[in-house]
């Protein structure tokens, strides 16, 4: 029997206010609430680990980093369920490649958590298809990985089960830094060598309010089109969190950055009600904010005709891979 789709409007929820996004009150769930994950097979992008007896799998592009951080976990939690998927999120070959081998290994997925990224790199930086960085690092992978799991008979089983899958998607407040056109699509792939004069126009910080923006249309789309097969899609904005994300920052915003930045600890506050809340399975295209909020993110990620122009702008670079 199919899940049934209710109709969710975000409108209803208002938009936390910006001082409450910086200073976000206490939160109401934390880290000690999540439930037992007995069963439940989980993707990381990013760092953001789950012990909950969950089978997790850390999809990361350096073994040496991903191994590292692997063992510490096993000796901090006495645990021995996390594993490394190579994963480079910049190509898309290697995306294609970890979504393969995860199905090869495993029946089902219960939560992929799309947390990885950057955050202003250089101007030119693209991946290997010669995307801009930050849109490349988190939408493809979204798409690519889903398309997998909805073309194999876990999705069919899923729905049939009532198991279900939730993606949970980090984005960020800046998704209301985005140009007032919502995408500029000139400014997302590069021409071989050819001028980029649209992305020296917008700057760094409209680009990255772009892709940020486009995390959660795609996120919203995924919600309208595959509820009905046992995903849960859910975007969010984890807070000002102090991480590896500034690392591009000029001396000014570093120093902003420790002086109003909380610790990475709090970031994974709402990432994890999302993936693991049992309430969350009814927040399918919902936006949450820091911490454990429900939100709305900007009015331009309310445009469902621009968000499947994203979904199809992902899929055709998907089917080019």
């Amino acid at each position: 029997m199919p899940h049934r789709c209710r109709n969710y409007d975000p409108m209803a929820e208002g938009r936390v206010g910006v001082l409450s996004e910086v200073f976000p009150p206490k939160s109401h769930w934390t880290g000690e609430d999540v439930p037992d994950l007995s069963g439940q097979t989980i993707i990381v992008t990013g760092t953001v680990l789950l012990s909950r007896n969950a089978r997790v799998y850390m999809a990361a592009r350096s073994e040496a980093k991903a191994t590292a951080a692997i063992e510490e976990l096993k000796a901090s939690t006495k645990k021995d369920n996390f594993h490394w998927l190579k994963l480079d999120l910049g190509n898309l070959t290697s995306v294609r490649r970890a979504a393969e081998e995860f199905m090869e290994k495993e029946c089902e997925l219960h939560v992929l958590f799309n947390n990885g990224g950057i955050m202003e790199p250089g101007n030119e930086d693209v991946t290997a298809q010669r995307y801009d960085a930050q849109f490349g690092d988190l939408s493809f992978f979204t798409t690519l990985l889903l398309s997998v799991l909805v073309r194999t008979a876990v999705s069919e089983s899923a729905a049939l089960s009532g198991h279900r899958v939730r993606i949970v998607n980090t984005s960020s407040s800046h998704d209301a830094m985005a140009p007032s056109a919502g995408v500029v699509w000139s400014s997302i792939q590069k021409d071989k060598e050819a001028p980029w004069p649209s992305r020296k126009k917008m700057g760094m910080t409209q680009l990255y309010g772009q892709s940020k923006l486009c995390q959660v249309l795609l996120s919203n789309e995924i919600a309208r089109r595959y509820c009905d097969k046992g995903i849960v899609s859910t975007s969010l904005h984890p807070g000002l969190i102090k991480t590896e994300l500034q690392r591009n920052f000029n001396p000014v915003g570093t120093s902003i950055t420790k002086a109003l930045f909380s610790d990475v600890t709090y970031g994974a506050i709402t990432q994890l009600l999302a993936g693991t809340a049992p309430e969350a399975l009814e927040m399918n295209g919902e936006y949450l904010t820091a911490y454990a909020r429900r939100s709305m993110a900007s009015k331009k990620t309310m445009d469902a005709e621009l968000a499947k122009k994203v979904w199809e702008f992902c899929e055709k670079g998907v089917a080019g891979s």
